[in-house]
């Protein structure tokens, strides 16, 4: 059997979501970056995309580490969205400081590109058959709207002008939708609104030193494990505008043994939806969770590797 840990995505966030984490770590991020990395999660910071995006980094390997620091490592990583950065770090593929800087300029790239007027949308209660109908309709040059994630049979989420969404999302309650709802998310993610900016970030990425993971890192877009480093360089760099298949994500690690679940903070959204793919194991969040219990699920899995 085999262990995974997950990291979250835009949305997840919470203010004061870093001030409980390790000062070594938040001192690391503010020297890297420059700025006092405590002051990124207030409310009004969290309006930002950059500052959403350096939080759930920085929440991410923050408590990895801690959870690491007296349990086995797992066997696999995923991240949705963002929350690959943080999964190609404790991968030991992505240097925190080279992904600190990334992750800065992929949200400044985002937000410059979108400041206002578009975001995302989540429906719930539809097949991705119907949803696509619903975005076939709506879509147009003045009314863009895109298929951004597939979370779950029955939940996906669309990305692309305020309009849009709100048209898609009538229609779907139209239809039996059980909730079409805005997500805390200022740009279109996911679609190719973002190849521009993709490109961008591409271009730095170019001067970047990776490695070949040490665990196995599941793309959230790919849903099957990237090895090698140009690979991984393309899967990272580029996340920002292709479309996110967690669904396909947890059934592949489901498929490969994993039968231990860990979400790293902020929040348990991944966990919900874990335990749609899980019919055996447990997926549990390190959020509400006593660190020591996490570490002992951790060994337990490890121990049953044949």
């Amino acid at each position: 059997m085999s262990s995974l840990l997950v990291f979250p995505g835009q949305g997840a966030q919470r203010p004061g979501m870093l001030h409980d984490l390790s000062l070594q770590v938040l001192d690391q991020a503010s020297d890297v970056l420059g700025e006092d990395v405590r002051q990124l999660d207030s409310v009004a910071a969290l309006h930002s995309t950059r500052a959403v995006q350096l939080c759930l980094l920085i929440a991410g390997v923050a408590a990895s580490r801690r959870l690491l620091e007296q349990a086995p490592a797992p066997d696999y990583v995923a991240g949705l969205s963002i929350g690959a950065y943080p999964a190609a770090v404790v991968a030991g593929a992505l240097g925190f400081e080279d992904a600190l800087r990334l992750v800065s300029l992929r949200g400044e790239l985002m937000q410059q590109a979108y400041p206002k007027g578009y975001g995302m949308t989540a429906i719930i209660g539809l097949d991705l058959a119907s949803v696509e109908a619903l975005l076939a309709q709506v879509h147009s040059d003045t009314t863009p709207v895109y298929l951004a994630n597939i979370n779950a049979d029955n939940q996906v989420v669309i990305a692309g002008s305020d309009e849009a969404m709100g048209l898609v999302a009538s229609r779907a309650r139209s239809q039996g939708a059980a909730k079409a709802c805005r997500l805390a998310v200022s740009v279109p993610s996911h679609c190719p609104l973002l190849e521009a900016p993709a490109r961008s970030l591409a271009a730095t990425f170019a001067d970047v030193t990776l490695k070949t993971p040490a665990l196995g890192y599941l793309s959230g877009s790919r849903a099957r494990p990237v090895i090698k480093t140009e690979a991984l360089r393309d899967d990272l760099a580029f996340n920002m505008c292709r479309v996110v298949d967690w669904r396909g994500t947890v059934q592949s690690a489901y498929e490969r043994g994993v039968r231990l679940q860990i979400e790293l903070p902020p929040g348990a959204v991944l966990t919900g939806l874990a335990r749609r793919v899980f019919e055996q194991g447990t997926v549990i969040a390190f959020d509400g969770a006593r660190l020591d219990t996490l570490q002992a699920l951790l060994r337990e899995e490890g121990s049953r590797q044949p």
